[in-house]
This record gives structure tokens, sequence and C-alpha cells, in this order.
């Protein structure tokens, strides 16, 4: 009797740490498009390569830290390697990039927890 109720016990935090593991790396919590001029697209790593980029949007914000005037910028992840030529080869081109919202960071998917997975638009 004593057995099944630890049996029991290690099933529950099996299923709570893995639904917690889900949901930290794996539930999309937000998903969108974003705009602007692609600085870059690189591949980079040291365990993992992963692609990773950087758009500078159009507008300019208040930098709270030192009070000046600053450009937005959306660092990304990119999933797929067709996405990344697409962006490398166009370089310095306006893009409309759909991204998912992760909550955490995973090595082998990239640096960020937004993470690119394809170009809607491209000028």
């Amino acid at each position: 009797m004593r057995n099944k109720y630890v049996w029991m016990t290690v099933l529950a935090v099996a299923v709570l740490l893995g639904g917690f593991l889900w949901y930290k790396y794996y539930f999309v919590f937000g998903e969108g498009v974003k705009s602007g001029v692609l600085n870059y697209a690189v591949k980079k790593g040291n365990v993992f390569k992963t692609y990773e980029g950087k758009l500078i949007q159009q507008g300019f914000g208040a930098n709270s830290k030192t009070g000046s005037l600053t450009s937005y910028e959306f660092e990304f992840s990119i999933e797929d390697e067709a996405v990344f030529k697409e962006l490398q080869v166009n370089n310095g081109k306006t893009f409309d990039l759909h991204y998912k919202e992760y909550h955490g960071v995973l090595p082998w998917r990239g640096n960020t927890t937004y993470v690119v997975d394809r170009v809607v638009n491209m000028k």
C-alpha cells in the first residue's frame, strides 16, 4: 500500500514538472508581425549554432537609462535555415516578419524568446 502512494507521488511530480517545462519552453505566449529594416542576420553559437537577427524599427523613443532618443530594435532568433538565407541575402531591406514569443530560451532554438518563423513581406 505504501509503495502505491510513492508511485502516485512520483507520477504527480513528473506530470507537474513536464507541464511546467512545456509551458516555459514550448507554449507560444504570443505571436505577431514586426516590421523594420534588417540590421543583421548571423549564424552563431559555441555549442549550438543558431540563427539570430535584428530589425531596426521606425520611430524613436526615450531611453529610460540615459534620457536620450533611441531607435526601437527587435532582436530575434530564426528557426528555419531557408528564412535565414532569405534574410541574409536581403540585408538592409525592410521586412515584415512573423514571430512567436515563448516564456523561455532553449539553446538549440536561439538566444531570444522571439523566434521568427516566416517572412510575411519584403520591400
